[in-house]
């Protein structure tokens, strides 16, 4: 790796840092100095040991070669990934226990009161209590108060709400210390780091310019090193040659020759290849009607630990159309959770009513990653009933081979899942999710734990996915990335809609100081109304439009099978060719069956509403 190219001498640094586990190395000889005033990020593959690297600077572990230096009276402070404060302190104790010490008495509180409050958290509240989110943002208020010469913060941003994460962005934008980040948050990387630093295959690469310039840098990185190998191969193929014709007759005077090739196939050797990378494919989304969800009228509270009543959704009614990818998003504690599973049908509300289209199928990506269990094992979680195969576009696969496309490998097929990073079991649900059949996309919190590369695989799944797509996120450039339209849930149950990504939404909001909340003066847009709305006094549905709806699902269903058909035969190449005339048909017939299927989905549609207006009516 490149020296910095600061003048001033480091604060903390590792040189020759060499570490692995078995005969795995995770870096070697690596030089990482950091200098007060110092803004840089860690990037690499999961599992390419970032964490590690940085519990070494922190000198949380042991190198086996190498040395860590720390200048005599510097503080340098570390957030992990998963911190574990002691249960029985308060907030406020705890994150009084992180402030450096002083030599007068001139009380502090004010520090740690204005820091509890920039991460949303209540300074009387015991650790033991919170929830993994909440501990995590103590252990950063922690932090913060310390006064370090050098901060160490491995995702930092992880369970933070965007006003938490911009109000922590204006926090170390001021501060002096050298940092060191590991993050998955470009927006949160862009504003922050003007170096970069690329932990790939146990070498680090420095680039000195920001996470922006990082993917050009790397491709280049990685063409001259592709230039390199095909170099040293051909050296290898004419020591190869010219040994095998001469080597017989001039054999002692060639030794020299030999011993060389022998070291350009250890140097190839040495050579570490290049991990494959991880594949995800969310498969074909099957067929739904154009409508997939609906919400009229929703209400709902909850009593909080304080005895309060907090509204989640006041009178929230909103329309998802198929095809559409939306963004839900707002602060910790708003509901966004709870109004997700309500769209869902996971959860009641207190008022109002959800319908869910005909015909769709959703997997649901859940923040806590409840549905996998920890005693199962990674083979049992994708074979629940048994059998060693998954099915993967139809076609039988064995699940090691599966796992390996989600970056596992063979020993951990049969591991059980509390083994598992947080990374590891994000890839491992995404594998558990994309092997059902679906056509709603729900993703509550995905970007958690996974590095740069792997967000940039599921942004162009997101994108090339033929579905549809619900995402909460509080990663900006994610949003931005991937959703066309965002669901903001601004405080006291009130929601409103904005078109675009995050950047159009902070626009729009910049905008209208004041935005009219959905729920009160525009309670969004009006479902489709039911064709001949029930008479005066009816309680139930006539004879012809029950038995109508009830024969509607079985025309759907033929109607998705005969238009299967004709895109199979249409998808022969050479049908034009031979037969005009009955390529223009059969495209006649497609389009005819296209517009049928239409229709029976709004009709079947406006009858469950009319269904469902009687028995109300009637109850």
């Amino acid at each position: 790796m490149a020296p910095s190219d600061k003048t001033q001498p480091p604060v903390a640094a590792l040189r020759g840092a060499t570490l692995g586990f078995g005969d795995r190395p995770l870096f070697h000889d690596v030089d990482l100095p950091i200098t007060k005033g110092d803004r840089v990020c860690l990037v690499g593959r999961n599992g390419s040991g970032k964490s590690t690297l940085m519990r070494a600077l922190a000198g949380e572990i042991d190198l086996d070669a190498g040395e860590r230096f720390l200048k005599p009276g510097a503080r340098a402070v570390y957030l992990p990934q998963d911190p574990r404060p002691p249960a029985d302190l308060t907030v406020f104790d705890y994150v009084a226990g992180g402030l450096p010490p002083a030599d007068d008495d001139v009380p502090r509180d004010h520090v740690v009161e204005t820091t509890v409050a920039g991460m949303s958290l209540d300074p009387a509240r015991r650790l033991g209590v919170l929830s993994g989110g909440e501990a995590r943002r103590a252990a950063l208020a922690r932090a913060l108060v310390s006064a370090p010469d050098v901060l160490l913060l491995d995702e930092p941003t992880n369970h933070l709400d965007l006003p938490t994460i911009e109000w922590l962005e204006d926090e170390l934008t001021r501060a002096k210390a050298g940092l060191l980040i590991i993050s998955h948050d470009r927006a949160f990387l862009r504003r922050l780091a003007t170096q970069t630093c690329w932990l790939e295959r146990g070498m680090l690469h420095r680039l000195n310019d920001g996470i922006d310039a990082f993917p050009d840098w790397a491709e280049k990185l990685l063409a001259d090193e592709e230039s390199q190998a095909h170099k040293l191969e051909r050296r290898i193929a004419e020591e190869t040659h010219w040994l095998r014709e001469g080597l017989t007759a001039r054999r002692k005077r060639n030794m020299g020759r030999v011993r060389g090739l022998l070291t350009l196939r250890r140097e190839k050797f040495d050579r570490i290849k290049r991990p494959e990378g991880l594949k995800l494919d969310a498969g074909e989304a099957t067929r739904s009607g154009s409508l997939v969800l609906e919400a009229h009228g929703l209400g709902k509270s909850f009593i909080d630990d304080h005895g309060r009543e907090k509204r989640v959704a006041d009178n929230v009614s909103l329309r998802i159309m198929r095809g559409d990818r939306v963004g839900l998003l707002g602060p910790n504690g708003a509901g966004k959770t709870t109004l997700l599973r309500m769209l869902l049908g996971y959860e009641a509300p207190d008022s109002g009513r959800v319908k869910i289209g005909f015909g769709v199928e959703s997997v649901y990506f859940d923040q806590r990653r409840e549905q996998l269990n920890r005693d199962d094992t990674l083979w049992s979680t994708l074979c629940p009933g048994g059998g060693d195969t998954v099915t993967v576009h139809g076609r039988p696969k064995h699940v090691v081979s599966y796992l390996r496309d989600f970056l596992f490998t063979d020993r951990q097929a049969t591991a059980k899942v509390a083994t598992l990073s947080g990374g590891e079991r994000n890839r491992l649900l995404l594998a558990k999710l994309f092997i059902q059949p679906h056509n709603l996309l729900v993703l509550d919190e995905p970007t958690n734990d996974l590095d740069v590369e792997t967000l940039d695989l599921l942004q162009e799944e997101i994108a090339d996915y033929a579905g549809t797509v619900l995402l909460v996120s509080h990663d900006r450039d994610f949003l931005d990335r991937t959703v066309t339209s965002i669901i903001a849930m601004e405080g006291e149950g009130h929601v409103r809609e904005y078109v675009g990504g995050y950047s159009d939404y902070l626009a729009e909001r910049r905008r209208t100081e004041a935005p009219t909340p959905i729920g009160k003066a525009t309670p969004g847009p009006k479902p489709t109304a039911a064709r001949g709305r029930p008479r005066s006094g009816a309680t139930k549905m006539s004879y012809k439009d029950d038995r109508e709806l009830r024969q509607l699902p079985e025309r759907i269903t033929a109607l998705e099978a005969e238009i299967e058909r004709l895109e199979a035969v249409l998808a022969d190449a050479d049908l034009y060719r031979r037969d005009p005339d009955g390529f223009r048909a059969e495209t006649t017939r497609l389009e005819a069956a296209q517009a049928a299927l239409a229709t029976a989905e709004d009709r079947w549609l406006e009858l469950e509403a009319l269904k469902e207006q009687l028995e109300e009516a009637g109850a």
